[in-house]
């Protein structure tokens, strides 16, 4: 499980994430919705110690992160994958090689049993084949599904993902959504930033919606999608009457 306990962070004097509490299970698979630049990248970047703690904690499986040594952050790191906006591939690196680059920093094993998990995450997100292929050659879509296989090849137990679809088509959209949804599981816990409200019905079974450094909502996509708060309808249907 991830705790996270009276979270405040601030850049300079202004204030970007002020008391936030929430709990994720494992099996769920949480959105994290609001408008650009309310902290929800930042909150994420929380979870797997990217940013320090200002005040309150993250505490995951009864570890806090707070004040918590290089070697134990690692370890508990080792837990956690992240999908980032853009993929992060490497521009200089096969497909193969970016994704080996998450194995390497995790284990010991053997290039052929490294080969073979490659194939086994490229062969889930459906892009199999294109191990050989730069970054270059596929297109921003298949770029998120190889973020994604890269993410899966650590066997995570906490999936983190920053806009996922972000810059998609709807058709692309909706890949990256069936997606998500098949490689979650009850062993699994998945969080999700994203502004787009078609990935919180498609995906979701829990919501926090962010605004001005507070929660305003916690609860379900069917209970966000009742919800007579003015500001949460006109973020959902984009239109303020």
């Amino acid at each position: 499980m991830i705790k996270v306990e009276n979270l405040y962070k601030s850049f300079g004097d202004k204030v970007i994430l002020d008391n936030i509490s929430f709990n994720v299970e494992l099996g769920d698979k949480l959105a994290i919705i609001g408008q650009s630049g309310v902290g929800k990248s930042v909150l994420i970047k929380h979870l797997n110690g990217l940013l320090k703690i200002d005040k309150g904690d993250v505490v995951i499986d009864n570890n806090s992160l707070k004040d918590l040594s290089y070697q134990k952050l690692q370890d508990i790191r080792k837990k956690i994958a992240m999908v980032f906006q853009f993929g992060a591939l490497l521009d200089s690196l096969t497909i193969k090689e970016n994704i080996q680059l998450a194995l390497d920093s995790i284990s010991s094993i053997n290039q052929k049993e490294t080969d073979k998990k490659i194939k086994e995450v490229l062969k889930l997100v459906d892009l199999e084949g294109i191990e050989n292929l730069m970054p270059s050659e596929i297109s921003g879509g298949m770029k998120k599904r190889v973020g994604i296989a890269r993410a899966l090849s650590v066997n995570p137990k906490y999936i983190l993902y920053d806009e996922p679809t972000t810059g998609l088509d709807p058709i692309n959209t909706d890949k990256i959504n069936s997606l998500i949804n098949r490689v979650s599981s009850k062993k699994t816990a998945s969080i999700i930033v994203t502004h787009e409200i078609k990935t919180v019905f498609s995906v979701a079974n829990k919501v926090l919606m962010l605004c001005d450094g507070s929660i305003i909502f916690s609860g379900t996509p069917d209970e966000l999608k009742r919800s007579k708060n003015d500001f949460i309808k006109y973020f959902i249907s984009g239109n303020k009457g």
